[in-house]
């Protein structure tokens, strides 16, 4: 067998796990609002982060396969806790609010940015955090003040492209290059950046690949 044989295989097989892991009975927790509400598990972790309206909840659902297991809205600021999904009992995945701007008092967003701060530099299983960034966009300012915060706390980040559907392939490459450019100076930053289109399936069975890597082998109690 070639180097690169074997190279395809390994590919296919990590494929293959995402596929399974994400076969699984998705059930949601609970919703969290305040940090004591936040539920005890040893369950590996990843959360979904990023700017309101980025497509978190989207992604949670084109990963799941299922359209409405976490609310999605065109409304900036319509997750407003930690709500947390049960995957196969063996990941849990938590989707964040977003930060940014948001349709909500000001109070209500100063609250849920306490919450999601707490959570993420205090959460031992957590083992990585989605990062998500609208392509069309490229990184803000806002998004890298959390990737110092969460550079900071050691916290393993990955950022991960969302609507890559709404432009063209050549914009989609030069943002990637740039984004995976900036990462090299973030030590908790994971170096791949992966693109997604939750409308369209782009990019999703690579995320679940490299998700399923990070689960439990078996199904925990």
């Amino acid at each position: 067998m070639t180097d690169e044989d074997q190279g395809v295989e390994e590919e296919q097989a990590h494929l293959e796990a995402g596929r399974l892991l994400f076969a699984q009975e998705a059930h949601f927790i609970l919703a969290a609002v305040k940090a004591d509400q936040v539920p005890e598990s040893a369950l590996p972790e990843v959360a979904f982060a990023g700017r309101s309206n980025v497509g978190k909840s989207s992604l949670v659902n084109a990963l799941t396969g299922r359209r409405t297991l976490a609310r999605s809205s065109g409304t900036p600021g319509r997750t407003q806790q930690l709500i947390f999904f049960n995957l196969g009992q063996r990941l849990m995945l938590v989707d964040l609010p977003g930060y940014g701007y948001a349709k909500a008092p000001k109070q209500d967003v100063e609250r849920w940015t306490r919450l999601t701060r707490s959570y993420l530099k205090g959460r031992p299983q957590l083992r990585r955090v989605l990062l998500l960034v609208d392509s069309r966009h490229g990184l803000k300012d806002v998004d890298r003040r959390i990737m110092r915060e969460l550079d900071e706390a050691a916290v393993s980040y990955q950022v991960v492209l969302t609507k890559c559907d709404k432009i063209k392939q050549p914009a989609l490459d030069r943002v990637q290059e740039t984004v995976a450019k900036e990462l090299v100076s973030h030590g908790a930053a994971h170096p791949e950046v992966l693109a997604t289109s939750s409308e369209k399936g782009e990019g999703i069975e690579r995320l679940r690949a490299s998700l399923a890597a990070l689960a439990s082998p078996e199904p925990l109690p």
